[in-house]
C-alpha cells in the first residue's frame, strides 16, 4: 500500500467485520474460503471484498480463494490488534461500568488501567478490579502511566473542558459516548459513539412503511386542494 494513499473510512469501517466473520470461520475449523462464498455469508459483494483487502496486499489466491488463519492475522495487525491498548475510562455510571465489565474488549488487547469520577460515594470502589480515582488526579496519573485512548461516558456538559484537558495530557485517541461535538487538534483521533441516534435511526426504519405511507396521502390531498383552486 502506498504510504500517501489514504484508505477510505467506509473500507476501515469493514475491517472489523471481515475480522469478526474470519474468527468464526476458524472457530469453525474452516482452512480456506473464496471472496464468493464470504460475500455471501457478510452481504457484500465478492468484488467489494477483493477490492478492500487489495488496499492492503494480494491475500488470495485465484482458483484457492483465502487462507482464512493468514487473512485472520494480516486483517488483525492492519487493525492493530496485535498490540496491547491501555485506556481510562471518566464517568463511571451505568454506561461506562458496562464498557469496563465487557470481556470481549481484554480479549482483544483493550484492557481498562483506571476509572475517574466525581462522586465520593463510588471513589475508591471496582469496577471489574478496575480502581475509581477522583477525576482530579487524573493528570498525575497520566503522567506516571502509559494511556492510549479515553472512554467519555459522562454528562456532555463536562465533556468538553475534559476532552480538551485530556488533549494537553497527551492523550491520542477518545472515544466519545457523550452527545457532545468535540472540536479537537487534527493530531487527536475521536470516535463517536452516539446510541441514542442509533435507536433512532431504529426507530425511523420501523416506522418507515408508515411514514411513507403519511407523506403520500399528505402529497395526494396537497395535489386535491390545488386542483379545486382551478375548478
Amino acid at each position: 500500500m502506498s504510504e500517501d494513499r489514504k484508505i477510505s473510512t467506509a473500507v476501515i469501517k469493514r475491517l472489523p467485520r471481515y475480522y469478526r466473520y474470519l474468527g468464526d470461520l476458524l472457530d469453525k475449523e474452516v482452512t480456506r474460503i473464496s471472496s464468493k462464498e464470504l460475500s455471501v455469508r457478510m452481504g457484500i459483494t465478492a468484488s467489494q471484498i477483493r477490492q478492500d483487502l487489495n488496499n492492503f496486499g494480494s491475500f488470495g489466491q485465484q482458483g484457492y480463494g483465502y487462507n482464512v488463519a493468514i487473512l485472520y492475522n494480516e486483517i488483525k495487525n492492519i487493525l492493530g490488534l496485535d498490540k496491547l491498548y491501555n485506556l481510562i475510562l471518566i464517568g463511571a455510571g451505568n454506561i461506562g461500568c458496562a464498557l469496563v465489565n465487557y470481556p470481549n474488549f481484554g480479549m482483544r488487547g483493550f484492557r481498562f488501567v483506571a476509572l475517574f469520577d466525581k462522586n465520593p460515594k463510588i471513589i475508591g470502589t471496582y469496577v471489574n478490579d478496575v480502581k475509581v480515582l477522583d477525576i482530579t488526579q487524573i493528570h498525575n496519573f497520566l503522567a506516571d502511566n502509559h494511556v492510549d485512548i479515553a472512554v467519555l461516558t459522562l454528562p456532555g456538559d463536562e465533556s468538553v473542558e475534559v476532552a480538551q484537558s485530556l488533549v494537553n495530557s497527551g492523550i491520542k485517541g477518545i472515544w466519545n459516548f457523550t452527545h457532545s461535538d468535540l472540536k479537537l487538534p487534527d493530531s487527536i483521533t475521536v470516535e463517536n459513539v452516539r446510541l441514542t441516534d442509533s435507536l433512532m435511526t431504529l426507530s425511523y426504519l420501523i416506522s418507515e412503511e408508515e411514514i411513507i405511507q403519511r407523506v403520500d396521502n399528505d402529497l395526494q390531498k396537497s395535489n386535491n386542494n390545488k386542483g379545486d383552486l382551478y375548478w
